[in-house]
């Protein structure tokens, strides 16, 4: 959040980027980053902006009749209030006329995640006499890093999930060699349940699937749709949570066959696990030499192996998405080129996941995914004992 203690580190950035502030702006809850940016409390109807310069104490215009929100607003810093449309553009044009400020705009909508202002209110700034920019790289900064208490959070929880899903195939397992299977639907209700009594939850989930239901990355079953886990079969197991206490997600995608694998699920398996070791790779090196890496640049690495083993067309989405003190999927740097143009560097305080993957409907999907977590000088991989091979189950 924008305190007082934190503001000189934001002038700073703002300084180093040669922007005159940054705008930060909410209406209706549309802004998440904005919102996340200050301590808020209560509901908010109209519009509101907060500036941010590099020079001189920052600025809120705030609505006449919603000032209970903005309580915690320090005495020192200016604070200006509107009722009328005329008077909103005028408190806007005196902060930013004249300067380059960054909001929360994606040229062409390049990266969603940031692209959170409206074209017309984009259109009012620059009206007002403003150049407008994206504050991609202050998101990043500002928004999406975490603190070392949340990563160490972060790292137990990553362990957890790691020791709950080898826990749920050895169920699935031993379930299907006494001849009384599990479904995917209770080995889920299962996983739910270690969760709460390792004091950790979450929203929904876990996505727990067989070979042709692991086809669709988003398989979620249900009491009513519900495969039996049977001897022969390839297992997908998905699960992401966090510890109640601290609320900083890991996610973690295993897999696992009930007996012996086949030779095409050896080959799908090694073609992910090498496009997921391909990107680890290339973060733990760039971090090592304290080289620039775009999320763009990581997604390249692990879709050139996938697609030089033939399977291109079948890794549709992104290798990876943020994690961040707020979401699961965050709004710092994801690893796309794909799905969007993540051109954001990795810098130190993200955390995000690495997930390649095949998917072939009708016959088999395969994902493996780890976390990876940036620190000055070095990268670390969650958990801290991942995946090689299939998981025998």
């Amino acid at each position: 959040m924008l305190t007082p203690d934190s503001l000189p580190v934001v002038r700073e950035a703002l300084r180093a980027a040669k922007l005159g502030g940054w705008l930060l702006f909410d209406f209706h809850g549309i802004n998440p980053i904005a919102r996340g940016m200050f301590p808020l409390e209560g509901m908010t109807t109209r519009r509101w902006f907060v500036y941010v310069p590099a020079d001189g104490e920052p600025v809120a215009i705030t609505h006449a009749i919603e000032q209970g929100p903005w309580h915690f607003w320090p005495s020192h810093w200016r604070k200006e209030v509107y009722s009328s449309w005329r008077s909103l553009e005028a408190h806007v044009a005196s902060a930013v006329k004249g300067q380059r400020v960054a909001m929360e705009y994606s040229p062409g909508d390049a990266v969603p995640y940031v692209d959170r202002v409206p074209a017309g209110v984009v259109e009012l700034v620059r009206n007002a006499g403003a150049t407008v920019v994206s504050s991609g790289e202050l998101v990043t900064q500002f928004y999406a890093t975490l603190t070392q208490p949340q990563l160490e959070s972060h790292k137990r929880s990553a362990e957890a999930i790691r020791t709950i899903a080898h826990e749920a195939f050895k169920r699935a397992g031993e379930l299907a060699r006494a001849g009384t299977p599990t479904t995917e639907f209770a080995l889920a209700q299962w996983i739910r349940e270690a969760f709460e009594r390792g004091g950790m939850t979450t929203d929904h989930g876990p996505d727990v699937a067989i070979a042709p239901n692991a086809a669709n990355p988003h398989y979620e079953p249900t009491e009513a749709h519900s495969a039996r886990i049977e001897q022969g079969m390839m297992l997908l197991i998905d699960l992401w949570a966090f510890d109640k206490g601290t609320k900083i997600w890991a996610d973690q995608t295993w897999m696992g066959v009930l007996g012996t694998p086949t030779p095409r699920m050896t080959e799908i398996w090694t073609a992910v696990r090498d496009a997921r070791d391909a990107a680890i790779d290339l973060v733990l090196g760039a971090a090592q030499a304290g080289e620039s890496l775009r999320g763009a640049d990581v997604d390249d690495a692990a879709r050139g192996v996938i697609t030089a083993r033939g399977f291109g067309d079948q890794f549709f989405h992104r290798t990876g998405h943020s994690i961040d003190a707020r979401s699961l999927h965050g709004a710092g740097p994801h690893l796309d080129n794909l799905e969007s143009r993540e051109e954001r560097t990795l810098i130190p305080g993200l955390v995000f996941s690495i997930e390649p993957g095949i998917y072939i409907p009708g016959e088999i999907g395969v994902r493996s995914e780890v976390n990876c977590i940036m620190q000055p000088g070095r990268a670390i991989v969650t958990p801290a004992e991942y995946q090689r091979d299939l998981i025998l189950a």
